[in-house]
């Protein structure tokens, strides 16, 4: 079998994630990379030891000249709808990093040149692979809590250390499309949306940018279609790395603290499960999915869903990111 020959839009931090997940994969092939900086590119190819791959300053050359069949984008979040696009409609499949784009609109235009274009499209939401969370989705899935009643979904994070901190594309708006909501907690919107299957139907929100160009604290009172209210909250500013849900149903919760899950059932002793390793992650199913093994696990529908909800929490704060 030949191999999938991938390249990349964007060799900074998470591409470093997708590259060593890919090469530990026999179909992958890692040929080209794009990055306006000359540094990022030596440091991507010296990690992975790939200096004989093509590499490029701007994309649409590696879209023109590069021999490929998939690329996988890790650029500023404003860039991806435009980039997604020029890409499906080279006729390449596509790998985006999170959010999939700024606006609901973009959304939907990118969706659709998928469906035309016949590729695969999926985005790198990581924790619908990870065994915990797949735990929780089945188990409320299944009715083991009951009907869902409330959810609390927090992250807590060092996003931004400080004015007298270089600050990079992510507070820079017409880069990021928004602060720490729509950076880290895209994760959590994507957590709090997909384990639990409820429809977002009002949302109030409270929004801080502490100094900063694009917000860095935002907490968000919601109210779903089924009938369970929920809150979220998400700090930029925090000490440390701290995530944390709870959700509860009519017969039961579950408690997420930072990995560790405690199922709880009403009148009985919490069961702490033991979960299975973790087989997948976004990139092999991407490479699988294009290999028709299975269908694509993160489409493009569900991630329109996490930008529809982040457009509600923006506007409900009268705030626009860009």
């Amino acid at each position: 079998m030949s191999k999938i020959r991938v390249g990349f839009i964007g060799t900074g931090g998470i591409a470093h994630l997708h590259a060593g997940q890919l090469l530990e994969l026999e179909e992958v092939e890692i040929m080209a990379i794009t990055d306006v900086s000359a540094e990022a590119r030596e440091r991507f190819m010296t990690k992975y030891g790939l200096q004989n791959i093509q590499q490029f300053s701007e994309y649409h050359d590696m879209l023109k000249q590069a021999n490929l069949d998939a690329i996988v984008i890790c650029s500023p979040h404003t860039l991806h709808f435009q980039q997604a696009t020029d890409v499906l409609n080279a006729g390449l499949h596509v790998l985006i990093e999170k959010p999939m784009t700024c606006s609901s609109i973009e959304a939907k235009q990118l969706i659709e040149t998928a469906e035309q274009s016949g590729k695969i499209m999926q985005v790198s939401y990581q924790r619908h692979f990870q065994p915990e969370f797949i735990y929780i989705r089945e188990t409320i899935a299944n009715g083991e809590i009951g009907k869902l009643t409330s959810i609390t979904a927090s992250l807590y994070q060092q996003w931004w250390r400080g004015q007298d901190q270089t600050i990079s594309w992510r507070q820079v708006p017409n880069l990021s499309g928004g602060g720490f909501l729509m950076d880290s907690g895209s994760h959590i919107i994507d957590v709090l949306l997909w384990t639990t299957d409820l429809t977002p139907t009002e949302v109030y929100s409270q929004l801080s940018n502490q100094g900063s160009p694009v917000e860095i604290d935002t907490f968000t009172s919601i109210r779903f279609e089924e009938g369970a209210v929920a809150g979220l909250n998400l700090v930029g500013r925090a000490p440390s790395w701290h995530e944390t849900y709870v959700f509860c149903g009519e017969r039961g919760g579950i408690f997420y603290d930072n990995g560790k899950i405690t199922l709880h059932r009403t009148g009985q002793e919490p069961i702490v499960p033991v979960l299975p390793e973790q087989t997948t992650n976004q990139d092999k199913s991407f490479i699988d999915a294009i290999l028709g093994r299975h269908e694509v696990k993160v489409p493009g529908e569900f991630a329109l869903k996490v930008v529809k909800f982040s457009e509600m929490v923006y506007e409900a704060a009268g705030y626009k990111p860009y």
